[in-house]
């Protein structure tokens, strides 16, 4: 299991694989605001893991492996983005996600993923939430 900072590394480069060919160290290092040293570590110890492909001065390639977690890491922050907009949360989405997303087991985002699912095909439940959510903060001013 990867912790929450390799986790990070890997989702940024499955995100850059989706729209670059070539990911590079640098790219990683400006989207994470991170030095380039620290990059350097984490993806010696991706491809320890065998998530990546990567040499210095090289490519940073995902392996299938790779290609696989990204992909549910990317999904997950996702899921966690889309049930907070569901549930009417006042909050910055991907700052609330990103905090969320490297705390919650399996189970519970199995569990967020059912109800947002279940939101969704139920638009008259959502109607009524987001009504219920405006009384509720008028009664709050008052």
């Amino acid at each position: 299991m990867l912790s929450p900072s390799l986790e990070d590394y890997l989702e940024e480069i499955y995100r850059f694989s989706l729209s670059l060919d070539t990911v590079r160290v640098t790219d990683i290092s400006h989207r994470l605001q991170v030095a380039l040293p620290s990059v350097t570590k984490a993806l010696y110890k991706l491809r320890d893991y065998e998530y990546i492909k990567y040499e210095p001065y090289g490519e940073i390639k995902l392996t299938d492996k790779g290609k696989e977690y990204g992909f549910y890491l990317v999904t997950r922050n996702q899921l966690l983005q889309e049930f907070l907009a569901l549930i009417c949360s006042e909050c910055n989405f991907a700052a609330e996600a990103e905090a969320m997303e490297h705390y919650l087991s399996a189970a519970t985002i199995d569990a967020i993923k059912t109800l947002v699912e279940f939101i969704k095909s139920h638009p008259s439940w959502k109607e009524e939430f987001d009504d219920f959510v405006q009384i509720r903060s008028k009664e709050n001013l008052l």
